[in-house]
């Protein structure tokens, strides 16, 4: 486990890599053996949705993508792995001292499973229309910055990530344009020769210009072994590969996010809209992961929905 005494902040190479390339790393949060028999536990327990911060509508036919988000509100590992060190450090030098989480996610791929399209976040407002983040003097321009962990092994053939490096500083697409959530295209479309779909969405929908593509001859692939994290902008043009099937197991990632405390998160809004389904954020909190919020203007969670508290870091000197 990590030490809190033990800091891992970016260094300045690191920093300006970053913001040429719009993502860092690897970086190794859990050995390897580590996080393959913390996954195998965790995954049982998740299963059970008793203390889980959305309750679905049980006369929904399907549970859609949205039922994986903000876990770490009701389960103790993922409540401590937003706030570990060896990421929270790192995001803290690039957007300061004072720091929330604001949403986690998984993003598992199964054998034969497509790949995700390309795309881009800026205010998430994608699937509403609403923004769910609005950064300080309701900046056109501002995302949120992605710790992407591997809970399993990601390669080119299981599906790893992909970006196109230095693509964060221009928006490609229009978020307020919104687009239909189609659950059966899913595996059922070839783009630029590949298959890729984005959950039941066709993210193309909202490109800004649309005889534009992206150029897929730039992009990276970032292979990952289990227990590393890559920090990317979320406005980084981003997308993964196909699970060639090569193997029978899952790719597993684990995605929290992170904002300053004065970024303002589903402004007035009582309910989030995704995936054709609608939940309730009466139990949701950001957690204060850095430092201390001084803007008052976000329901900050202080425990977990099971009564453990967060433990947010001190602000690094």
């Amino acid at each position: 486990m990590s030490n809190d005494d033990q800091r891992h902040p970016l260094t300045r190479d690191e920093i300006e890599l970053f913001h040429m390339r719009g993502y860092v790393g690897p970086f190794t949060v859990y050995p390897p053996e580590e996080i393959t028999a913390r996954w195998h536990r965790e995954r049982i327990r998740l299963m059970n949705r008793t203390n889980a911060a959305y309750q679905l509508d049980s006369s929904k036919q399907e549970i859609t993508n949205i039922a994986n988000y903000d876990r770490h509100l009701d389960n103790e590992f993922l409540a401590e792995h937003v706030c570990r060190p060896e990421i929270v450090d790192r995001v803290s030098s690039l957007l300061g001292p004072n720091v929330l989480c604001w949403r986690t996610e998984f993003f598992p791929k199964y054998p034969g499973d497509e790949g995700t399209d390309w795309h881009q976040a800026d205010t998430f407002a994608h699937a509403s229309g609403a923004p769910q983040i609005v950064w300080p003097n309701d900046n056109d321009f501002g995302g949120t910055i992605t710790a992407w962990c591997a809970f399993t092994e990601a390669k080119i053939d299981t599906a790893c990530l992909q970006f196109i490096p230095g693509t964060h500083r221009t928006m490609y697409y229009d978020e307020s344009k919104g687009f239909h959530y189609t659950p059966t295209q899913f595996n059922q479309t070839v783009k630029q020769g590949i298959r890729r779909g984005f959950f039941g969405y066709d993210y193309r929908k909202l490109q800004i210009d649309p005889d534009w593509s992206p150029d897929e001859s730039r992009a990276v692939s970032i292979e990952l072994e289990p227990g590393e994290v890559v920090l990317f902008w979320s406005t980084l043009m981003h997308a993964s590969h196909p699970h060639a099937g090569t193997t029978n197991e899952m790719r597993l990632g684990f995605a929290s996010r992170y904002v300053p405390t004065s970024v303002r998160i589903y402004p007035d809004s009582d309910t989030l809209s995704e995936y054709d389904a609608e939940i309730s954020l009466d139990r949701y909190g950001a957690v204060l992961v850095s430092g201390s919020d001084t803007y008052g203007h976000n329901r900050i969670a202080t425990t977990t929905t099971t009564n453990r508290p967060f433990r947010p870091l001190p602000a690094l000197p």
